[in-house]
């Protein structure tokens, strides 16, 4: 069933039912377009404008323009959210290369469309917090993987639907991608961390990770509370013997996880550090704690 809320199409409001693209548009035929997921905390979507500049470093990395300024964006977003009528949205934004001849050429024929889904924000259930996650390691190889495009938000996003799609038939929530030399990368939606007696500690940006809003916020959370933190290269150990492991991403902002593959973590049971993390991140996003 499809959702209530608004999508804006180049400028254009429609209902979220309503609204359609053409299908030989880029993103549809080829998954070419990049995009960013954003959550609002009173209705103002959390460190807006960063997400938008990343939107537009992946465009650069994909060779294809922002069509439109990123204040323009805001306007158009905040625009979205106050026609959607909804109590909080979970945001969409997304930079399609656009409609235009079938081939595999970047066609000057092409104008780059941009696509804003104001949608219902579901919160996630407070007994992922309560009781942690159970993730899944998983060996794959995603589209942008050695690339120039490395690093960029693409709407490709098969490889990792396929490595969650298999961590679901082993019971877990989320899929952690091992790398070509077995080092851990990143969830298939989320950033990952592991904390040993104190250190926190994350795979770098050079991995070839996405650089997670989140992720930014959470170290800069820990940093200003005098934790150790890390940005290094990380092996599936470094998550089966840590004293906590967590997750972030937009949406489901710092989650525990309790189990990998099997193996529990921390006695079963989130750690300190996570529910501390936790709670600052909040404070921050609904505005209590600074920008």
């Amino acid at each position: 069933m499809l959702p209530d809320g608004v999508v804006d199409i180049d400028g254009v409001l429609h209902p979220a039912r309503e609204a359609r693209i053409s299908v030989f548009d880029r993103g549809f035929l080829y998954g070419d377009s990049a995009f960013e997921v954003v959550r609002t905390y009173g209705h103002v979507p959390f460190r807006g404008r960063e997400h938008l500049e990343r939107l537009e470093r992946s465009c650069a990395r994909l060779r294809m323009a922002l069509p439109v300024a990123i204040a323009e964006l805001e306007a158009r977003i905040a625009r979205a959210v106050a026609a959607s009528g909804q109590p909080e949205c979970w945001l969409r934004v997304v930079v399609t290369r656009g409609a235009g001849p079938i081939g595999m050429d970047f066609s000057p024929e092409l104008a780059p469309s941009v696509v804003i889904f104001a949608l219902p924000l579901k919160v996630p259930d407070e007994r992922l917090y309560r009781d942690g996650i159970a993730v899944g390691l998983v060996h794959t190889i995603r589209t942008v993987d050695g690339t120039k495009a490395a690093g960029a938000k693409t709407s490709n996003y098969l490889a990792s639907m396929l490595a969650l799609d298999e961590v679901k038939q082993r019971g877990c929530q989320e899929a952690i991608i091992l790398g070509s030399r077995g080092e851990v990368v990143e969830g298939a939606t989320s950033n990952v961390f592991a904390v040993h007696a104190g250190l926190l500690h994350t795979p770098p940006i050079s991995a070839g990770i996405l650089e997670g809003i989140t992720r930014r916020t959470v170290l800069e959370l820990a940093r200003a509370r005098g934790m150790r933190c890390e940005e290094r290269e990380m092996s599936p150990q470094d998550l089966l013997g840590a004293d906590e492991v967590f997750i972030t991403s937009s949406i489901r902002e710092v989650v525990p996880v309790t189990r990998v593959d099997g193996v529990a973590i921390g006695g079963g049971r989130p750690g300190a550090v996570v529910a501390e993390l936790l709670d600052g991140y909040r404070e921050r996003a609904w505005g209590r704690a600074g920008a």
